[in-house]
């Protein structure tokens, strides 16, 4: 069998997976992402294996279907931020400045304390609880558009505040990788900083003033699927020049451009396509690419009790931290749990700083494994906790007031 055709039966198999564990998981009254989670973790080198059969002969196999899953998850995030309004986003600044803050603080000091009391070296304990600094909302923000509560005040704080803790979080790890190396010190995060604030000023003037005259003239030029294509041309862009010119996560450059075509007043061409093509195709790959990329038989002996200190670490401090953000920040103690169970999810952030770590020698293969399964649970759960949260309380009176300006 050719490598084509074995990528071509690997695919159809985890999509046709994805859609039926999806449709099993809302029978039972679940987000249908935690079935296409759990289904990625069964077809994974944890139980079947899927990349591995006898048949399968392509060592590149696994490493394209992950590079599909990571244009799936900047789809996901440009679709989230396509649903926003700019205008709703700002108007809880406060909420997710703090959330921002505290959901970053408060883990990385759990992870600290962890590593140090699993008798890790100080720079190694440091560097674990960067790894439970991150988030990654990208599950979060799926979720919430299942329940029908993006648009939400705990929806909105959700997303506001991954855009603070990621850059909080790079800017941290700037520091830590520039303070622990004989590089420009402190000079170096300066830089980082002054890069951020660069891409974020350039893509929003861009956004703002030059796309609506470009995507007006695509539009009227007759162009078979041409404003799609040039969206998705603007959005793989601005992914690539948040890594490249801001030093941040592409979701992050994604998730503006999703915010930027959400304010033109033609976004109902986009919306059917844009839709079909995630959702049909790339982000079922990416929610099973997750699982794809976990082995639990690499934790062995004390890793599984790493793992058990690190998860109840990384879900309390997270909820913890984020959830009091929230509180400070004028929510209420209902939306403020919600909104900092939304925060829980560490996602393909916490893998990439957690690559970097192994990457640099500063944690042992052992600890990358706790990690990595750490990143999974905390994905795992998070869907469901969020259904269970709204399901038995419902939308405030806030929420429902948000919901109701945006119909």
């Amino acid at each position: 069998m050719s490598p084509f055709l074995q990528l071509a039966l690997t695919l159809a198999v985890i999509l046709l997976a994805a859609k039926l564990a999806g449709y099993a998981s809302t029978k039972i009254g679940q987000p249908s992402v935690l079935g296409e989670l759990v289904v990625g973790l069964i077809l994974g080198p944890s139980l079947l294996d899927i990349t591995h059969f006898s048949f399968i002969t392509d060592a590149h196999l696994g490493e394209i279907i992950a590079e599909m899953g990571e244009l799936g998850v900047l789809l996901l995030m440009f679709v989230a931020g396509f649903e926003l309004h700019l205008s709703e986003l700002t108007k809880n600044t406060r909420v997710s400045a703090l959330s921002g803050l505290l959901g970053v603080v408060v883990p990385v000091l759990a992870g600290w304390g962890v590593g140090l009391a699993a008798g890790m070296p100080n720079q190694g304990a440091l560097f674990l609880g960067l790894t439970m600094g991150a988030t990654s909302v990208s599950i979060s923000a799926q979720t919430l558009m299942e329940l029908k509560v993006l648009r939400s005040r705990v929806g909105l704080g959700v997303l506001g505040a991954a855009v603070f803790d990621d850059i909080l979080v790079i800017l941290l790890l700037s520091a830590f990788l520039a303070l622990s190396s004989s590089g420009g010190g402190w000079t170096e995060v300066l830089v980082i900083f002054l890069r951020m604030v660069a891409f974020l000023s350039l893509s929003t003037a861009f956004g703002i003033w030059l796309l609506p005259r470009l995507m007006h003239r695509v539009g009227r030029m007759g162009i078979s699927q041409g404003v799609l294509t040039t969206a998705l041309v603007v959005m793989l862009a601005y992914g690539l020049l948040a890594e490249l010119l801001g030093g941040m996560a592409a979701i992050t450059g994604t998730f503006v451009a999703g915010l930027m075509f959400a304010r033109m007043p033609d976004r109902s061409r986009l919306e059917g396509g844009l839709h079909a093509l995630a959702y049909s195709f790339f982000v079922p790959v990416f929610f099973v690419s997750i699982g794809l990329s976990m082995d639990l038989h690499q934790l062995s002996g004390g890793a599984w009790g790493l793992l058990a200190a690190v998860s109840a670490a990384a879900v309390l401090s997270k909820w913890l931290g984020a959830g009091l953000g929230a509180r400070l920040g004028g929510f209420s103690w209902r939306e403020s749990v919600q909104l900092g169970a939304g925060m829980i999810g560490r996602g393909e952030v916490g893998l990439i700083v957690a690559a970097l770590g192994i990457r640099q020698g500063l944690v042992d293969n052992a600890t990358f494994s706790a990690v990595v399964a750490m990143i999974l649970l905390t994905t795992l759960i998070t869907p469901p906790l969020l259904r269970a949260l709204f399901k038995t309380s419902g939308p405030s009176e806030g929420q429902k007031a948000v919901q109701s300006r945006s119909q």
